[in-house]
């Protein structure tokens, strides 16, 4: 394994830490009645690549638990970038046929 995977493999944990991180410090902010962070900065990161750091901080605070545009559109997110990376990973790896018509 290259250096691309050990690259790809760090950004997964820093973006994952990062979604975890910002559920904490949002969190943090509605207890206190603060400035919040915007959905669509959570949803940015999950799209990223954040999902699972997104649902542990959720888990973890207790936090947009209640909202289903987070219950169920973070995980459907997760969901989506898992099927894409199986997809790649079964062209690519398992059926090299397959990788070959689409690299075409």
């Amino acid at each position: 394994m290259g250096g691309m995977f050990y690259i790809l493999i760090s950004y997964i944990i820093i973006i994952n830490c990062i979604g975890f991180a910002i559920m904490g410090y949002d969190k943090q902010r509605a207890k206190r009645h603060e400035w919040r962070v915007k959905e669509r900065t959570i949803f940015a990161i999950g799209y990223f690549g954040g999902c699972l750091g997104i649902l542990l901080g959720m888990s973890t605070f207790r936090h947009k638990t209640k909202h289903k545009k987070f219950v169920y559109g973070i995980p459907f997110i997760l969901f989506l970038q898992l099927l894409i990376i199986a997809i790649i990973f079964h062209s690519k790896y398992i059926n090299p046929n397959t990788y070959k018509l689409l690299k075409k």
